[in-house]
């Protein structure tokens, strides 16, 4: 078999060597080495064809870092997971009072294609009536202002309280439950401005330096943020409205928010200023806990600016007495008389509801003397 398969008849050394037959030694030593030059050549080609199956491939050389880990500049988004959320709890509990990482990992937060400057997610946390649609709905925010730590305690403490209500009971036998706090829906945004907070030390502003409560796009912000912001504040640096509205991704995230979630009542929390204000459709509590309605106004890109006066959707503002902490008694206290505002809402026939608001023309914004958020 080796000699057929190294024959090769139609070479001229084959045509040139035809013999009459009969063997002879030179002949012979050629036929010879022939034959273990093809088997030399099959058993090369065999082994070689053995090593390739049975040798495993060499990794591939690892991937150069891409752009973003070798810049800091902010990843994709993407999905966040347990692990992400493991490791935000971590840093919240170490700077927020009140806030501990196995309350804040087993807090039911969801994080959606929403990102800061940095890239941190920024996470929800959605309570809807179990009897079906709900009846009123709120979007609570803390952490607007990255040093008001005290907002995001707040947030916290509300969320494991809006699990605890309990649909009421039928007045008569055959009439259906008047509505309770069971039927409200609930997004709670503990943390608006994750850059800010997790700064050394934390700061009011975003990561490019933009106070997201002067960011929104109100009426009046092409005409008057940045000549408020240059001659009321004096080029306050703790309140730079940003180049444009809606500049930065926390800003515009959070209007998508209003848009899918379309709340019914807006409450935004802040510190350190000690009263409540509101802004858009009446009526307004006259308190919450200990703090007592002393409306101040609006400013150019503030949230009660946009969302009271542009998308005509009531915000109720929440000024803590302390930016560092309150006390678990207030945070009761202004949890009751949230219940019983929004309790009169749902029972009074004369509230809108969310899918029949309409915007309305924002007005000038006056803005009181006094510095509030």
């Amino acid at each position: 078999m080796i000699n057929e398969s190294c024959a090769e008849p139609d070479s001229p050394d084959a045509a040139s060597h035809a013999a009459p037959a009969g063997p002879s030694r030179p002949r012979t030593r050629r036929a010879l080495l022939a034959g273990a030059a093809a088997l030399a050549l099959v058993l090369t080609t065999a082994f070689a064809s053995l090593h390739r199956r049975t040798t495993p491939a060499r990794p591939a050389a690892a991937a150069p870092a891409s752009a973003a880990s070798t810049t800091g500049a902010a990843p994709v988004a993407g999905a966040a997971s347990a692990a992400d959320l493991a490791q935000w709890c971590a840093r919240l509990a170490a700077q927020v009072p009140g806030v501990g990482q196995p309350a804040c990992r087993a807090s039911g937060l969801v994080a959606g294609s929403g990102r800061s400057v940095r890239g941190l997610p920024l996470w929800t946390h959605d309570v809807l009536p179990a009897a079906g649609t709900p009846r009123f709905k709120v979007l609570l925010l803390g952490g607007i202002h990255g040093d008001e730590l005290a907002s995001v305690t707040l947030a916290f403490d509300w969320i494991a309280r809006s699990h605890g209500a309990r649909p009421a009971a039928a007045p008569h036998a055959g009439m259906p439950p008047r509505p309770s706090m069971a039927d409200v829906a609930w997004r709670f945004v503990p943390l608006l401005n994750p850059d800010g907070l997790l700064h050394t030390p934390s700061t009011r502003v975003n990561a490019h330096g933009v106070d997201l409560n002067r960011n929104f796009p109100t009426a009046d912000w092409a005409r008057d943020a940045q000549p408020y912001w240059i001659q009321r504040t004096k080029k306050d640096p703790r309140r730079f409205p940003g180049l444009q509205p809606l500049s930065e991704p926390e800003s515009r995230w959070l209007l998508q928010q209003i848009d899918q979630f379309r709340p019914d009542l807006i409450v935004s929390v802040h510190a350190p200023y000690g009263l409540l204000d509101f802004d858009g459709p009446p009526p307004a509590p006259r308190r919450l806990g200990s703090l007592q309605l002393d409306p101040v106004g609006v400013y150019p890109g503030s949230l009660g600016n946009y969302g009271g006066l542009v998308k005509n959707v009531p915000v109720m503002t929440l000024e803590l007495k302390n930016a560092r902490q309150v006390p678990p008694r207030e945070l009761a206290a202004m949890w009751s008389d949230l219940q019983r505002w929004i309790d009169e809402q749902m029972t009074n026939p004369g509230v809108q509801a969310s899918a029949q608001r309409s915007p309305m023309p924002g007005t000038r914004s006056v803005g009181a003397g006094r510095r509030t958020d």
